[in-house]
């Protein structure tokens, strides 16, 4: 993951004429890696379909489940008390953050809002 020295935005890895680039989708700044350099940070794993104004979300599918920090919920399925959890800024900034579960015995995935 990169951010931009001019504005601050999150820039995209692109692939142009052959060459790994980094481009801001805001102020059009364009970064190439070089030879030695690599990529850092999660790669895109998935593209969300976004207007020009919303924010692109980044999924890394490669983290695993058994990384995310536990806590005690109650599973809607099976109704074991503890789960793994995440947040994700679902809605606008000044609202707060979706909340993920996902069950340590079943692995249901449910979320919840505030």
């Amino acid at each position: 993951m990169r951010f931009c020295p001019r504005c601050g935005s999150l820039m995209m890895l692109r692939v142009e004429n052959g060459k790994r680039v980094w481009v801001c989708p805001s102020c059009g700044y364009r970064e190439e890696i070089g030879a030695g350099q690599q990529a850092a940070g999660p790669v895109l794993k998935q593209r969300i379909n976004h207007h020009p104004k919303e924010r692109l979300i980044v999924v890394d599918k490669s983290k695993q489940a058994e990384n995310l920090p536990k806590t005690r919920a109650t599973c809607p399925r099976c109704g074991y008390h503890e789960a793994y959890y995440w947040l994700v800024q679902t809605r606008k900034a000044d609202e707060p953050p979706t909340r993920f579960f996902k069950c340590v015995r079943c692995g249901y995935v449910w979320r919840e809002y505030d």
